[in-house]
């Protein structure tokens, strides 16, 4: 999503109208999740994908009229049964898509996608509150806001209350319809994709970088050796940080709940100085490289410095899922997909 964000906000700011699909709802067993967006330029090139086949065709097809008319419709789509077979769809279920128009001419659009853009960037939350048509083909015009956090807000808002009104959503990972004074609005969190801590910048936190860019986390590099933690080996990464040296490394990182710590030191000894660090942490998820013996002498040392059973229950290590990786790519590989295994149970609600 930060990607497609990011894209946005370039087409915007340069003068293209875009249009975006978005999936406002789902029912059964449909393809993709509420909140899945993809954007599409005239010429009917897209980024990103609500589902494939010919579920997307006909999307595109709206977007086309989208275009024209300059106005949002909401779309909904049944996968069901002959509807399903008629669309050359696997999957199942219902979907409402809402498409709407963002001008270029329209400097609060430019402003709120480069907000928002510069929010993933740096792991902040916001809400992105756009006005629905009332009824599917509604092709009215509404507000469009971006609100913060704190309250602040970039764009009309529908509602001087909106930020204590909505402040539950902020909660959620998926959008959410709302009324506010009579009208429909639908209200996207802008949520971080999580941010991927990675301790040390050797051959295996090379690939995982270039995997984790691609999968939508945001990727933060640190290693006390400027010569390994540099742009021109982790041209993706969206912070590289040159410690003095790793035994206060993570004081002043803002870990959270949506944090994944991955430890790939060039040692032993700096493996067990940031694990002792990271247990002290909220980070979701915790993994350490190395084999079975050389953990369970970390795993020693710091039960002797009073480090719980209960603690280290909770790090992965040897980390990654096991796939009988070899090379630093395989490793990579194998760490990414524990990564996105993790991300997947944290939005269903099963961590």
């Amino acid at each position: 999503m930060k990607g497609l964000f990011d894209t946005c906000t370039r087409l915007l700011a340069g003068g293209e109208d875009v249009v975006t699909a978005t999936i406002i709802s789902r029912s059964g067993s449909a393809p993709r999740t509420a909140g899945t967006k993809m954007l599409v330029r005239r010429d009917g090139s897209f980024a990103g994908t609500i589902g494939g086949g010919l579920l997307e065709a006909l999307v595109l097809e709206q977007a086309r009229e989208v275009f024209q008319t300059g106005q949002a419709v909401i779309r909904e789509f049944n996968l069901t049964g002959a509807d399903a077979a008629g669309m050359d769809m696997i999957c199942g279920g219902r979907l409402e898509v809402f498409v709407d128009f963002l001008s270029a001419g329209d400097p609060v659009n430019v402003e709120i996608f480069r907000t928002v853009s510069d929010l993933l960037r740096t792991g902040q939350r916001a809400l992105l509150v756009t006005g629905l048509p009332s009824h599917a083909g509604d092709g009215a015009r509404f507000n469009r806001c971006l609100l913060l956090k704190d309250g602040r807000q970039t764009g009309c808002s529908p509602d001087a209350g909106l930020a204590e009104r909505l402040s539950p959503v902020f909660k959620s990972r998926y959008p959410q319809l709302v009324l506010l004074n009579e009208a429909n609005f639908i209200a996207e969190p802008v949520n971080s994709p999580g941010t991927v801590y990675l301790f040390g910048a050797g051959h295996v936190a090379q690939q995982v970088a270039r995997l984790t860019a691609m999968v939508d986390f945001r990727t933060v590099v640190l290693d006390d050796r400027e010569e390994f933690a540099n742009r021109q080996r982790f041209p993706l990464a969206d912070e590289i940080i040159v410690p003095e040296d790793f035994n206060r490394c993570l004081k002043d990182l803002p870990i959270s709940g949506d944090s994944y710590l991955v430890i790939v030191t060039r040692g032993h000894r700096y493996d067990l100085t940031v694990l002792a660090q990271a247990l002290q942490t909220g980070a979701c998820y915790i993994g350490m490289i190395g084999s079975r013996r050389k953990r369970d002498a970390i795993y020693r040392a710091l039960r002797e410095t009073g480090v719980t059973e209960e603690q280290l229950s909770g790090v992965h290590s040897p980390i990654g899922l096991s796939i009988e990786a070899e090379t630093p790519e395989e490793i990579a590989v194998s760490i990414v997909a524990e990564l996105i295994k993790v991300r997947g149970k944290l939005m269903y609600g099963q961590l």
